[in-house]
């Protein structure tokens, strides 16, 4: 089946997209193309969208998340730029997400089945069954208390937990239990 185009004219219908931080120089001149209800600036190029906004996450019935560079403005209003082909489509019944951790910067985050960096080891889940899981994983890597009961670097432990929480189907506490029995 072929992915739906986005334009302009339907990218803010029901879409997932994660937009990239962009230098707020790229739009300071220009009068936005489009203004939302809640003060978001759009910006139109052939190729994309620039989004202003100072609220990102969901945005009316999307999911828009903005990958920020740490490096340009320091304020809460953020510029983003997004390609149409980076738009993808969303909803609450089908499994269109799936979880990535980073062990490096001890981060999670969710990413649509169409992106390039789906894996076929990823197991794919909804929107609300995915943020359990991200709400889970963040739990794992705040505290070190539920931990207690293993005899396993925390480090180790964690990772292993996390693997099997996003390739895998199986219930937090089940995983838990099956690591603390083989120890």
């Amino acid at each position: 089946m072929a992915s739906k185009t986005y334009n302009r004219f339907n990218f803010h219908r029901h879409t997932f997209c994660v937009f990239t931080e962009a230098d707020l120089k790229l739009v300071e001149n220009r009068k936005p193309d489009y203004q939302s209800k809640s003060g978001s600036s759009y910006f139109f190029t052939d190729e994309g969208v620039y989004r202003l906004s100072n609220h990102w996450g969901r945005a009316a019935n999307c999911k828009w998340r903005l990958q920020t560079n740490n490096t340009s403005n320091s304020g809460r209003t953020k510029l983003g730029f997004a390609l149409w082909s980076a738009f993808h489509s969303d909803n609450d019944t089908e499994k269109l997400y799936f979880i990535q951790f980073d062990a490096e910067t001890q981060t999670v985050n969710y990413q649509h089945k169409n992106s390039t960096e789906f894996k076929e080891t990823f197991i794919l889940r909804t929107a609300s069954e995915t943020t359990k899981i991200i709400k889970e994983i963040r739990n794992l890597l705040s505290s070190d208390s539920w931990a207690k009961h293993f005899d396993m670097p925390i480090g180790t432990l964690r990772s292993n937990i996390i693997e099997k929480l996003t390739t895998g189907n199986e219930p937090l506490i089940e995983i838990k239990r099956k690591l603390r029995n083989s120890l």
